[in-house]
């Protein structure tokens, strides 16, 4: 006769796969914000990679993708300058 885990098991699996997928979008976005900024040749202090990189508010980071694409400097990506 089986435990009836089944389902719970499934439950914590399915929020492992959903954790790791936002985990990838947050750091796939933090690349994307990096990266447009590198190419388009605006200078990127190491705080503000970091600052990137550690965010983990998906909205966050979809303004700041937003701005990156015009921004004059890293600190206008943040609002700040």
């Amino acid at each position: 006769m089986g435990t009836g885990l089944r389902h719970f098991r499934g439950f914590v699996a399915e929020s492992f796969r959903d954790e790791g997928r936002v985990e990838g979008r947050l750091e796939g976005r933090a690349e994307d914000i990096l990266r447009i900024l590198d190419l388009r040749g605006v200078p990127v202090p190491e705080a503000a990679r970091q600052r990137v990189s550690a965010c983990t508010d998906l909205a966050v980071l979809d303004v700041w993708f937003e701005r990156a694409v015009t921004a004059p400097s890293a600190d206008a990506v943040f609002g700040d300058g």
